[in-house]
């Protein structure tokens, strides 16, 4: 990690709202505490990244609203897993605007398919579904930001 990319951590850290975080890599860490009331969260990050180390989330609150692309019934989405955002940053369907969709609403789907792409400090993380089944709703919006354990896709198990 470079001097620019701490100072840009620092920056985000201080407008989020958190109160203090920790990065840990092999060949370093380090902790930014803020002076504002503490915060609680418990946050893993997944390991597949495009071409990049893994580098820790940080959850942050913002107001957010998604127009979702498939609604089913409200009573049936109990038996739904729903699949969340394991960080924040920005929400991709696909590797690039000309490129598919990784998922679509309707399609099935295995255990370690790439469904979205989520942007984090110009880091594209790969995330993986961790269940097999078919999708049933996208819950966010392409290019839309996105929270810490916010719900991305509803998924039927099969």
């Amino acid at each position: 990690m470079d001097i620019k990319q701490i100072q840009d951590l620092i920056r985000f850290v201080s407008k989020s709202g958190v109160n203090e975080v920790s990065i840990e890599q092999t060949d370093f860490k380090i902790t930014i505490k803020t002076n504002q009331a503490p915060t609680i969260v418990n946050a893993t990050i997944p390991a597949a990244q495009v071409a990049q180390p893994a580098q820790a989330a940080m959850p942050v609150v913002t107001e957010h609203t998604s127009a979702p692309t498939e609604a089913p019934a409200a009573a049936d989405v109990s038996k739904y897993v729903t699949i969340k955002s394991p960080m924040i940053g920005t929400f991709y369907r696909s590797s690039s605007p000309d490129k598919p969709n990784f998922a679509n609403v309707g399609d099935e789907i295995q255990s370690g398919s790439v469904l979205c792409i989520i942007e984090a400090m110009k880091l594209f993380n790969e995330i993986e579904s961790e269940v097999s089944g078919r999708i049933v709703k996208v819950l966010v919006e392409n290019s839309s930001p996105v929270e810490y354990d916010q719900p991305l896709f509803l998924v039927e198990p099969m």
